[in-house]
């Protein structure tokens, strides 16, 4: 256990990052250290990574409770979202997102930062509602976005805060693949054996390559989010 909101568990080849905080699996400043640090162990280990929620929720976003406490302490939870998602993009070793359920806001983001992302089954909202919240969307949720959805799918969940059950995100490009629930541990582990027959080097220097402007225009968004002002005006769900 590396905090009390998230685990971390490890396998021969890979390693398993469970968020567990609340009803709503909240992203806050405990949860993006709790997921660093299992990165760290599991670049050291050189282990495929599982980042996976509770049962019937991914995460639903950043903590509200930070982000309507003042501008400066969203922009700061925002601006270190941000980067997390910079070193998943950018990460050594494969990561693979087991969507245990609902996916709203950074736990969309989350999605977009992975290299394989599995759904389940069932009655659950993913994507991108900050507009609906009142939040103009930050540049560096744009360059997420912009790197892993369609022009269509980008102005749909981007600027109309279109939410999607797993059936339609899978066609938007939040998701890979979906499951039954039951299924979900089980089919991640297949994928971390189809990512463990690759050359772990070649990987990770393809994956540079092909991202690199989607790198350097994040890189650049999280620089200008410094100056954004940001409110919230709703909830999450």
């Amino acid at each position: 256990m590396m905090n009390t909101t998230v685990s971390y568990q490890t396998n021969e080849e890979y390693a398993i990052i469970t968020i567990a905080n609340g009803k709503a699996n909240a992203i806050n400043h405990e949860v993006i250290a709790g997921i660093h640090s299992g990165l760290d162990r599991a670049e050291s280990e050189k282990k495929i990574v599982i980042l996976t929620g509770q049962k019937g929720i991914f995460s639903a976003g950043f903590d509200l409770k930070i982000m309507t406490q003042s501008t400066a302490s969203a922009k700061e939870l925002v601006r270190k979202g941000s980067q997390l998602s910079l070193r998943m993009l950018s990460f050594s070793q494969p990561i693979i997102v087991a969507c245990s359920g609902h996916a709203i806001a950074k736990g969309a983001f989350l999605l977009l930062s992975a290299d394989y992302r599995i759904g389940v089954e069932g009655d659950y909202k993913i994507g991108l509602n900050e507009v609906q919240i009142g939040m103009s969307m930050h540049h560096a949720g744009i360059a997420i976005a912009n790197a892993r959805l369609s022009e269509v799918y980008l102005n749909r969940s981007v600027n109309n805060a279109e939410i999607f059950n797993p059936n339609q995100a899978m066609v938007a490009g939040f998701l890979d693949s979906i499951v039954p629930e039951d299924q979900l541990l089980s089919t991640a582990i297949k994928v971390v054996e189809r990512f463990a027959k690759l050359n772990s080097k070649a990987h990770a220097e393809t994956k540079l390559k092909v991202r690199k402007p989607h790198l350097d225009a994040l890189e650049k968004a999280i620089a200008l989010d410094v100056n954004n002002e940001i409110s919230i005006k709703g909830s999450f769900f």
